[in-house]
């Protein structure tokens, strides 16, 4: 199929407004936050939030109507109740119209979240998980897999099969709104996660899978791209989000790591005739999307 204006997107940075110093991002080291506190930390959450708003508005504007948020919106939100900062009727406000809005919001949270670990591992993962849906809530977006937040597994811990299953055993510790929101990604390195790896987890859980191509390319396991494809696709209980990107080393930079994902996109996007939205994870952002689309439109009018 032909991808439509209405389901491609990108991740967290607009660098055409980035220059006006619009960004989501804005954060401070622990030593700033021991010293300035929660009123900063709300400070530059308010900030972050209003212009996220304005990404938004621009993404629709240019018929963008998928976007994965930051997931650095509240600094050091891991040490406070949102509900508590001193600007939080001007936060939800803004969230609130952020939800709002015609355009599907999904996030991405770092790496250091391993719903399979121990301890203070998986305290500490419970905790950025549960911060993340809770934005979704004050954006008023009923929890679904709409609104996504995506983890990979994370480590294998020397078994991967026993890493799996405490994964899926960890899952209930979770809200009920961050159980319907949340989604798993294949791995790029083969000592992790394929496809039909994260099936188990589909299975137990009703997690769906986000296929990443890339990814697959890197780390196919027995499965051809189409086979992964519809594997994941059939996990979903609404129209899937994918990611998609192509290498730095392969059309960019032949000393670039395997792993890194190119500037611009080269490549067409295969969805083997399925409506799947889209995640661009191109490092040029809205201006990758954007010349994709146009070529793409050109290459349709020449045909």
């Amino acid at each position: 199929m032909n991808l439509t204006l209405g389901n491609v997107g990108y991740a967290c940075i607009n660098l055409s407004l980035q220059v006006d110093k619009i960004t989501t991002n804005r954060g401070m080291i622990r030593k700033t936050f021991t010293e300035r506190g929660i009123a900063y930390a709300s400070e530059l959450a308010l900030k972050n939030v209003q212009d996220l708003l304005k990404i938004v508005d621009w993404n629709l504007k240019n018929g963008l109507h998928l976007f994965r948020i930051s997931s650095d919106l509240f600094p050091w939100a891991s040490e406070y109740r949102i509900a508590d900062l001193p600007d939080f009727p001007d936060i939800r406000a803004t969230l609130e119209e952020i939800g709002s809005r015609p355009i599907r919001l999904t996030t991405h949270p770092g790496p250091f979240n391993h719903l399979a670990g121990q301890g203070k591992v998986l305290d500490n993962t419970i905790v950025d998980l549960e911060y993340q849906s809770e934005l979704f809530d004050l954006m008023g977006l009923t929890p679904s897999h709409w609104n996504k937040i995506n983890i990979h597994v994370g480590g294998t811990y020397g078994d991967k099969a026993a890493t799996l299953a405490r994964f899926t055993q960890n899952f209930s510790l979770l809200s009920e709104n961050l159980r319907a929101r949340l989604t798993v990604e294949n791995d790029d390195r083969q000592s992790l996660y394929t496809v039909v790896d994260l099936v188990s987890v589909y299975e137990r859980t009703g997690i769906p899978i986000v296929f990443d191509y890339f990814h697959h390319a890197l780390n196919p396991g027995e499965q051809t791209e189409q086979e992964a494809f519809l594997t994941a696709y059939n996990t979903w209980d609404v129209r899937p989000v994918f990611h998609f990107s192509d290498s730095r080393r392969d059309h960019e930079d032949p000393k670039a790591r395997r792993e890194a994902h190119a500037d611009w996109l080269y490549s067409p996007v295969n969805t083997y005739g399925k409506e799947v939205d889209i995640v661009f994870e191109c490092k040029m952002k809205e201006l990758a999307v954007l010349k994709h689309r146009a070529a793409n439109k050109e290459l349709s009018t020449l045909g």
